[in-house]
């Protein structure tokens, strides 16, 4: 079969783009997930897609090849690209330019046999037509009235179908903000494939351009909670390569503006609690029957946001809340030091002991979450109280450590 750049399993593509773009490409021969022949037709596919983004490392053990975006000048996330290239039949590309033809041109709505009569006098100047029966035909625009592209209209016992109206298309500025930092903003890219695409005005600091892997999974638990369903998880542990199924009621999604990463905040009834999945470890969603405890169990979770740091919605420890609390000093150049600790506190508490020194304390359910955000005050940190004692020690252990690191002697923590 030769080679093709288009695609018909997204979910393929999506796995082969995460091990190369997120992990780091590996050699043929460090690949083992699937044949050599495999490994070759996506590296090309992917070659074809996200050519100017490719780099080459020669190493000793021979050609390292692997990925640079660099958010600073592309202000467009080129792994939509992925998205854009879906593989079609003949058919399905004939028979779409077809229906969409008789569509526009036709004043009043009509039915499926004038529809099917005109689709094969359309073919008929052929020496060898395709030929499209009338099942054909329905299942198409059965396609296309789910996709909100047909409308369907019954009179008595017969259905007319007429083009749905185009819908507005917002200016450019706005689809090129929201295609580069909304959740499934591949949508906002294709918008402005329909239009002329302006210079950009915007540029990220912290551009997390990973997320359009999972654009198809948070379309589908979107959709889900809208309607206030229960879903079928299939997802992946990486560390143990297993697949496993469960059976889940998603509440929320919650993005890391430290990350980038993407949480589903979902119900778990086997093990009746909130519970947090990557989206980038869940393989397909499969919408279920709707449930009556949805409106509930999100009243449950946004409740529990006054105690959450991150995702996590248990305590480690085994405690039901964990108690966070430090003291920071700071000179009189730096009152920012104290605007900062008011700006990202989110669920904790700021007192303001004189001009020089600040008080930070958190009831949360895991303590852990927030060690790093509170390692970036270090110098300044002259008192520091974790609940978790064990995660205290930890904590001061580490700065002993990289005071050893530096040299730094009589080093003390709090």
């Amino acid at each position: 079969m030769a080679y093709s750049e288009l695609v018909k399993n997204f979910n393929r593509i999506r796995e082969y783009m995460r091990e190369f773009y997120v992990y780091g490409f590996k050699s043929r021969n460090e690949y083992t997930g699937k044949s050599a022949r495999s490994y070759d037709d996506e590296r090309r596919r992917l070659e074809s897609w996200l050519g100017d983004y490719m780099r080459f490392r020669q190493t000793s053990d021979g050609k390292n090849v692997f990925i640079s975006i660099d958010s600073r000048v592309s202000r467009h996330n080129p792994l939509y690209k992925a998205w854009k290239a879906k593989s079609f039949t003949d058919g399905d590309i004939t028979l779409h330019f077809i229906l969409m033809d008789i569509l526009a041109v036709s004043d009043v709505p009509i039915t499926l046999g004038d529809i099917t009569g005109r689709v094969d006098a359309y073919l008929s100047a052929f020496e060898a037509p395709r030929l499209f029966d009338e099942s054909t035909v329905r299942k198409k625009l059965k396609e296309y009235v789910s996709e909100g592209i047909v409308i369907a209209k019954k009179r008595g016992k017969t259905m007319y179908y007429s083009r749905a109206q185009m819908s507005e298309i917002y200016g450019a500025d706005v689809l090129d903000f929201f295609s580069e930092v909304a959740p499934c903003g591949v949508i906002g890219s294709f918008l402005l494939d329909k239009g002329d695409r302006a210079e950009t005005r915007f540029a990220y600091k912290h551009h997390y351009m990973t997320g359009a892997l999972d654009s198809e999974i948070l379309g589908l638990l979107f959709m889900a909670m809208r309607e206030k369903r229960m879903v079928t998880l299939e997802t992946i542990n990486r560390n143990k390569a297993r697949v496993t199924e469960k059976k889940v009621i998603p509440l929320r999604m919650m993005f890391s503006v430290q990350s980038g990463r993407q949480y589903l905040m979902a119900y778990t009834p086997r093990f009746r609690r909130i519970t947090p999945y990557r989206t980038d470890n869940i393989i397909s969603v499969k919408a279920d029957a709707v449930t009556p405890r949805f409106d509930e169990l999100r009243e449950k979770l946004d409740a529990m946001k006054s105690h959450m740091w991150g995702v996590s919605t248990q305590s480690k420890s085994g405690q039901r809340m964990e108690h966070v609390e430090f003291t920071l000093c700071y000179g009189d150049d730096e009152q920012h030091i104290h605007q900062r600790l008011e700006r990202e506190k989110r669920c904790g508490t700021v007192e303001k002991i004189d001009d020089h020194t600040s008080r930070f304390s958190a009831d949360i359910y895991d303590a852990s979450e927030i060690v790093p955000w509170i390692r970036t005050f270090i110098c300044r940190i002259t008192d520091i109280h974790f609940s978790d004692k064990n995660l205290e020690i930890q904590f001061k252990n580490d700065i002993r450590q990289m005071y050893r690191l530096y040299g730094i002697e009589g080093g003390e923590t709090a």
